[in-house]
């Protein structure tokens, strides 16, 4: 499965998203020595393990 490609605003939702998850308790996606929850988070979207899709534009009616 291809990565899709975030922009950067996109990817700081997704790695803000994902580090207050792994704050509260989630399972960590990857094997890391990492200990900061947005590091963990970082390194997983690098390492695409995170199961987040972007849906971009709308149609306006």
């Amino acid at each position: 499965m291809q990565q899709q490609q975030h922009n950067r605003y996109e990817k700081a939702r997704i790695l803000g998203a994902r580090a207050l998850q792994i704050s509260y308790g989630a399972p960590v996606l990857v094997d890391t020595d990492q200990s900061e929850p947005i590091l963990i988070a970082a390194e997983e979207y690098d390492a695409g393990a995170l199961p987040f899709t972007v849906k971009r534009g709308y149609d306006r009616k």
